[in-house]
């Protein structure tokens, strides 16, 4: 076989006399391994005083076991040559550990001009696994949960699959919560993704929590290795101590000061896994269905994760455990149909077509206390706080203030009076009647400040009368340009300014739409600012009784005993429901399910949690 060009280059150099460049002076005779012997000599001392280390050599990163299995396959191929082969690489690989940094540089520039093409190309392979650094592990604490800031669910839970020091930071409070914070109650603009509402009370207490855990993480590994918060070819090795080094991190331990104190809540990732799971199956239409039987139709109901109550034809108010599904208590105190009730920690309001409003304690069923005098049948109620207001066939709302004990009548409207709603932090409410409009009252001056619908309004309002209205704080709807400036794509960092404090009020602020469910087939959505119609849902066949709706998703049920779910930025149908065999007047919603309940008498309950 005939030679390449550097290998004849090679054998040319090792025949040439050693006197070739000084033809008059003859060269000594000196033993090749005694020349290498006193070069490393001469500069293992030097290497060994410097303190500089690169990031492959510090000791507090040499534990890899790439490299590990690298020396392995080097000491077996090693095993092939002869006892003189194997010394005299050896001290080859000598000399170049002894070498500085620019002598390094000249050996390897000589080496790689005298390779040929494969072994320059298993020299390129290598290379691309050696220069690879764990840069998550070598920065800061607060620079690697800043890095992780940006990455999703998906590609976190990859990031902690890489090592246990990349598990451990992958999988801390304060990346999660970040996550959470960036899904809970919204939808996220850049995954499409949001996940149902999180309790607002761990919200507010664990805010302080998470950001005492990073200060606190941030201490502990500046303690455990001050090495790490120096740059990488300035840090001092440390002396080694009996046993160990002083200098090597072991995340464990670096932990051990927080991860021992008991934890109060749970995990930020356990919630977001919970939400992600109950959101996928609301997206899948994976689900788990109770069924309650009643004598009559259903007119009303609301539950929580306890209770599921419902009002009925016959005057009843029926009081189901959720989890049982079993009927825990029977109200009785109103002689004709319960049109509406609604119900918070202590107390139950209802009305009645009897013309009065009742407060009961449900959990011993004592009526507190009897609102009557009306004048007409009570259609809808609503509370809020200190708030009761009530809507009738008399076309008027009344409402009841038990803060300054007051009451006082709305009047605007010029038929019967179906849905009421009071947004508190706004201090409006919106009712809606059979003359086609909807109505905006200021509470604090008692007037109406807005109409919406009507006879004149349009092509683009609803043409029959409307059953129900919802205010909406909507942040973006899909194809509309002009949407409220909440973006997600904000620095990881800001979570040290997003505060519950500001969460909460957010929530708090006037709503920015109204949704409305007509006889007329359609749901729409109208902008409050402008009094202006954005967007009409069309898919029932038959009128709609009632809608409910939170951040994701509206749930409508209509005259064509279907209930449909619907998704609120895209206006899209998402599921269909039909296991009413007759109208459906009533629904509710929470973050892991709906009941919807018809004249039937059946309520059925869909949750979507398991």
């Amino acid at each position: 076989m005939e030679k390449c060009e550097s290998q004849k280059m090679a054998d040319d150099r090792s025949s040439a006399p050693d006197n070739a460049e000084n033809p008059g002076h003859p060269a000594p005779k000196r033993d090749t391994a005694a020349l290498i012997a006193a070069y490393m000599a001469r500069h293992a001392e030097t290497r060994k005083q410097s303190s500089q280390y690169c990031y492959r050599h510090n000791p507090a990163f040499s534990s890899k076991r790439a490299d590990n299995v690298s020396l392995q396959d080097m000491q077996k191929s090693l095993e092939s040559f002869s006892p003189e082969d194997c010394q005299v690489i050896s001290h080859i690989w000598g000399a170049f550990g002894a070498a500085s940094s620019d002598q390094r540089q000249v050996m390897l520039r000589g080496i790689l001009g005298q390779c040929c093409l494969p072994q320059l190309s298993d020299v390129a392979s290598m290379i691309r696994d050696l220069v690879r650094i764990d840069f998550i592990s070598l920065l800061p604490i607060e620079l690697s949960f800043k890095v992780l800031g940006y990455l999703d669910a998906r590609s976190l839970s990859i990031a902690s699959m890489v090592s246990k020091r990349w598990k451990q930071l992958a999988d801390d409070d304060y990346v999660w919560y970040h996550l959470c914070e960036q899904h809970i109650d919204r939808k996220c603009t850049n995954c499409g993704w949001g996940l149902p509402l999180l309790d607002r009370k761990r919200l507010h207490k664990s805010k302080q929590a998470v950001l005492q855990r990073l200060e606190d993480l941030s201490m502990s590994e500046k303690l455990s290795n001050p090495a790490l918060s120096a740059p990488c070819g300035k840090r001092k090795r440390s002396e080694p101590s009996s046993g160990s080094s002083a200098g090597q991190m072991e995340f464990s331990s670096k932990y051990r000061c927080t991860d021992s104190t008991p934890r109060k809540t749970r995990p930020w990732k356990e919630v977001y896994i919970e939400r992600y799971k109950i959101e996928n199956n609301w997206r899948s239409n994976r689900y788990t269905m109770q069924v309650f039987h009643h004598t009559s139709p259903v007119l009303c109901l609301q539950f929580d994760e306890q209770y599921l109550m419902t009002g009925t034809y016959d005057g009843h108010i029926n009081i189901w455990c959720v989890e049982t599904g079993a009927l825990v208590r029977t109200l009785i105190g109103h002689i004709r149909a319960i049109s509406g009730l609604k119900f918070d920690n202590c107390k139950l309001v209802t009305g009645s077509w009897d013309q009065s409003v009742r407060v009961w304690n449900y959990q011993t069923g004592q009526c507190l206390s009897t609102f009557g005098g009306l004048d007409a049948k009570v259609l809808c109620i609503d509370t809020n706080n200190n708030l009761i207001a009530a809507g009738s066939t008399d076309a008027t709302v009344k409402v009841w203030d038990f803060l300054e004990k007051s009451c006082f009548t709305l009047r605007g409207h010029t038929e019967p009076v179906h849905s009421v709603k009071i947004h508190h932090p706004s201090s409006t409410l919106y009712s809606t009647g059979e003359d086609m409009t909807v109505k905006m009252w200021d509470l604090k001056t008692k007037t109406c400040v807005r109409s919406f619908g009507g006879p004149n309004v349009g092509p683009n309002g609803h043409v029959a009368q409307i059953q129900q209205a919802l205010p909406m704080t909507i942040e973006h709807l899909e194809g509309d340009d002009h949407h409220m400036d909440f973006t997600d794509d904000k620095d990881p960092a800001s979570i040290q300014v997003t505060t519950a404090e500001e969460e909460e009020s957010k929530a708090n602020r006037r709503p920015t739409h109204l949704l409305t469910a007509s006889l007329d087939n359609t749901i729409k959505l109208w902008d409050i600012k402008t009094g202006k119609c954005t967007r009409t849902l069309f898919g029932h066949v038959e009128g709609v009784w009632c809608v409910a709706a939170d951040n994701f998703r509206i749930v409508s049920g209509a005259h064509d005993k279907l209930v449909k779910v619907w998704d609120v930025q895209s206006g899209k149908c998402w599921h269909t429901f039909s296991g009413h065999t007759k109208p459906v007047c009533c629904v509710d919603l929470n973050d892991t399910g709906f009941a919807s309940g018809g004249d039937d008498g059946i309520v059925q309950l869909y949750s979507f949690e398991n």
